[in-house]
């Protein structure tokens, strides 16, 4: 059986990994320190995915989720990955 990219289908938003010299800039922009931020596990299946891509995330990073509505135009918001 093939493996399916998650990524990949029409219903999963759009997840970034933010580059750790950007964090600072966000969360300042955000007004808010890392953890205020929701939390994303690292056994999400969409952060494996991404790992597959990135190599091994770190509890503690940032990831972007674009969603996309035909009503709300784009919405950014952001996750603080933590571990198992």
């Amino acid at each position: 059986m093939a493996k399916y990219n998650i990524l990949m289908h029409e219903m999963v938003p759009e997840h970034w990994l933010i580059p750790v010299k950007e964090e600072e800039k966000i969360l300042k922009s955000l007004g808010v320190t890392k953890g205020q931020l929701p939390k994303i596990r690292k056994s999400d299946p969409v952060i494996k995915t991404l790992e597959k891509v990135k190599g091994e995330i770190e509890p503690g990073r940032i990831i972007e989720i674009v969603r996309k509505s035909r009503t709300s135009g784009i919405a950014k918001i952001y996750r603080t990955v933590m571990g198992e």
